[in-house]
């Protein structure tokens, strides 16, 4: 029923001069008013005369409204450019970000040193080191130190941290001299000489790198020619080796001093001996400080 009278609307508002489209809108109009009237007989039987012209008249009030806000509202397009809206607005010089920015000015180098502490931070060597050396170490500090504060002996942290793993040049080499010079010897002697390398390094009498110290010339019997032989590093004494080291390196267990530079076996008299203090024999090792 909505077709004939929204063309009526709009043939009366558009074409009133033309007879012809009058006369078929008047036809369409009483076929429209013919569909009402039917409607309405209908509604009339199923609720009354009143009710049905009240239903009948809300409709038609309903439908015009509608026609005529479609035919009279114009809605104006929005163009929400917003690139152009960005481009246009500009940003306040002033304008701060709401998160902190770090800087790039280059940040002052902490200087890499071989000195030592204690679990209580005390100092144990002081030297610092000539060279810098970046290794990949495990972070086994913190955690050695909390067994070995807990009652924990050395070899019992030993076989915790018995490895083959690659843990850097430095403690390659470091390993490399407890594992040739002192496999044979209770982990208290191995500890020992791994701390007389790291107590050279950082005295300034010999080069300031632990492989310095290993490689130098006529230092240590098993190096030639500033080469190591190779090592059996699937064997257990390799893994209990890189677990002294590391455990010297950390400085979790107590052993010779800082000033404690050299050491020989007891079969042999070195000459040199004589000039030097002995400070203490462990295992088949004499150990000596100026």
């Amino acid at each position: 029923m909505s077709e004939p009278k929204a063309e009526l609307k709009a043939g009366l508002q558009g074409k009133t001069g033309d007879l012809r489209w009058i006369e078929g809108a008047e036809m369409r109009l009483q076929r429209f008013s013919s569909a009402g009237t039917k409607a309405k007989g209908l509604v009339n039987k199923l609720s009354g005369a009143r009710t049905a012209s009240a239903i009948i008249g809300a409709f038609v009030l309903a439908f015009g409204s509608t026609q005529a806000g479609a035919q009279h509202v114009q809605v104006t397009p929005v163009d929400y450019n917003l690139k152009a809206a960005v481009n246009t607005a500009g940003v306040a010089s002033a304008a701060k970000p709401l998160v902190a920015v770090a800087s790039t000015a280059a940040l002052p180098v902490v200087a890499a040193t071989n000195a030592v502490t204690n679990v209580t931070n005390a100092v144990y060597q002081t030297q610092p080191a000539q060279t810098v050396t970046l290794g990949a170490a495990r972070p086994i500090a913190r955690e050695a130190a909390w067994l070995y504060q807990g009652g924990w002996p050395l070899y019992a942290l030993v076989d915790k941290f018995a490895t083959n793993a690659w843990l850097g040049e430095e403690m390659n080499c470091l390993a490399t001299a407890v594992y040739f010079e002192a496999r044979g010897e209770a982990l208290e002697g191995q500890l020992a000489v791994a701390r007389v390398v790291m107590n050279r390094a950082a005295s300034g009498k010999y080069p300031a790198s632990w492989c310095g110290v290993v490689k130098q010339r006529s230092q240590f019997s098993f190096v030639r020619n500033g080469r190591f032989p190779a090592a059996d590093t699937d064997c257990d004494a390799w893994r209990k080796a890189e677990a002294i080291a590391e455990l010297a390196a950390a400085n979790i267990v107590p052993s010779v001093g800082p000033d404690v530079l050299w050491y020989h076996a007891d079969y042999v008299s070195p000459s040199w001996g004589n000039r030097l203090n002995e400070a203490e024999q462990i295992g088949a090792h004499i150990f000596y400080r100026s």
